[in-house]
């Protein structure tokens, strides 16, 4: 059953474009990732956070990935990673046309 994960963490920028120019490979490869279907990137500039919100096949591959990215934050120097994993109610969801 496909998930949803949500990522987010404190953020000093840049954003918007310069975001997207310097994080571009970063973005092509999460295509890659075992069970990825599609990512959401979020900004918000006023509250320095930066992150997104995940779809995964399964909830194996979100916590895998999880774990994964977690890390690599980590890694990079970010701190305070929050992330999430959420079970997708279909039958709610296919009222709002989101699946």
């Amino acid at each position: 059953m496909a998930v949803i994960m949500y990522v987010d963490f404190p953020h000093n920028g840049p954003f918007g474009k310069e975001m997207a120019a310097m994080l571009e490979g970063l973005a092509k490869s999460i295509n890659e990732e075992s069970g990825f279907i599609w990512k959401y990137w979020t900004q918000d500039e006023k509250e320095k956070t930066a992150g997104g919100v995940y779809k995964f096949d399964t909830r194996a591959n979100a916590e895998q990935y999880l774990a994964m990215h977690s890390s690599r934050l980590s890694e990079m120097g970010y701190t305070d990673i929050r992330g999430r994993v959420f079970e997708i109610n279909e039958q709610l969801s296919a009222i709002n046309k989101s699946l």
